[in-house]
């Protein structure tokens, strides 16, 4: 356990960015887990946009990878192109 003040609060601050990425990242996964299981062209399209802005978000803060938040971009646009054949 901490035993400085100032360790205890950057333990106390870890503790709620940790919780907080946590929220992020789940709120993402959950978006895109969604979107995955619409197979209308036009809704996808529609919530498409808002995806990728929250995975931008997640690579920005540091979330997630700036590589990883291309892969799953380049994924989804790739799903968009089939959805809509």
């Amino acid at each position: 356990m901490a035993n400085h003040k100032a360790t205890k609060k950057d333990t106390r601050q870890a503790a709620a960015r940790r919780e907080r990425n946590r929220y992020y990242g789940k709120t993402t996964r959950n978006a895109i887990r969604d979107l995955k299981e619409i197979s209308d062209a036009t809704a996808y399209a529609d919530k498409l946009p808002n995806i990728i802005s929250q995975i931008d978000k997640l690579a920005k803060r540091g979330i997630i990878h700036k590589n990883k938040a291309a892969n799953l971009k380049s994924k989804l646009a790739r799903k968009a192109a089939t959805v809509a054949a």
